[in-house]
């Protein structure tokens, strides 16, 4: 893990304005109170885990950050921007990625024409039938991204002869594509091995600095292993907040994991 004096002068160096504001950020589905008045605030290039049991509401909160959902109330910025009520596509061309807890990949495609797509899709001519050249601009950020997400050895491969970790992989690669600026991890280390698992925390800890990410995931190891702040949630509210080594000794967040605290 890097050491503080690390984390803050890159987060310093990030810039003074902040990545996302969540400003008393609701979410109800009839009588369903899923998010009661979140706040959460993010510097450019953060790393932060949300943590929380089934029901906490941190997918909930993902769906708002990301424009699936609209809130009931509150306020979600972007770089200073208001994208509260903005479309997915909007919050995506601001520099917005998401990956999801079901894989959403091209099966019949290899994994460098999945990325290629990926990269194609975030530009202004996405829609040309032209064949890329071999120094096309998306195709050499694909290509940088295979390396990136360590898939060199699998790269000609049809994704459907993938292993699972190595689909998730795909994923984080497939959601780099142009450039992003904050990225929203939706429980990466779901179903993976423990080789696998440190092969993930390996790219997300070489990922460029200016890439900040949020991370939902119940491997509590990997999260504090990737994160350089921690939100644990608990039923729709945030419970605590604090550095990885705080909420790994702290009694009520090892109890909530226990299942021994009440709403």
């Amino acid at each position: 893990m890097r050491s503080g004096v690390q984390v803050s002068g890159r987060l310093s160096a990030a810039g003074a304005s902040n990545a996302l504001e969540l400003r008393g950020v609701t979410k109800r589905f009839g009588a369903l109170l899923a998010l009661n008045d979140v706040s959460m605030t993010l510097r450019p290039g953060e790393r932060r885990a949300v943590l929380g049991s089934n029901g906490a509401g941190k997918t909930t909160l993902f769906n708002c950050i990301t424009g699936d959902f609209l809130p009931t109330a509150g306020e979600i910025r972007l770089y200073g921007e208001d994208i509260t009520v903005f479309p997915p596509q909007e919050r995506i061309r601001r520099g917005l990625r998401r990956t999801y807890q079901i894989s959403l990949l091209f099966a019949g495609l290899s994994v460098l024409d999945n990325i290629y797509l990926a990269c194609r899709g975030v530009l202004r001519r996405r829609f040309s039938m032209l064949r890329p050249g071999r120094n096309e601009p998306a195709l050499l950020s694909a290509v940088d991204l295979v390396e990136l997400a360590h898939l060199q050895e699998v790269r000609d491969s049809l994704v459907s002869h993938l292993s699972y970790g190595q689909q998730r992989q795909l994923e984080i690669a497939m959601a780099l594509a142009g450039a992003p600026r904050l990225l929203l991890l939706d429980e990466p280390a779901a179903g993976l091995s423990p080789n696998e698992r440190q092969a993930l925390v390996e790219i997300l800890q070489n990922l460029p600095e200016h890439i900040g990410y949020i991370i939902i995931e119940h491997d509590m190891d990997v999260a504090l292993r990737v994160a350089e702040f921690v939100t644990m949630m608990h039923n729709g509210r945030v419970f605590k907040e604090g550095n990885p080594r705080e909420l790994e000794n702290d009694a009520e967040v090892q109890a909530l994991y226990l299942g021994e605290v009440d709403g």
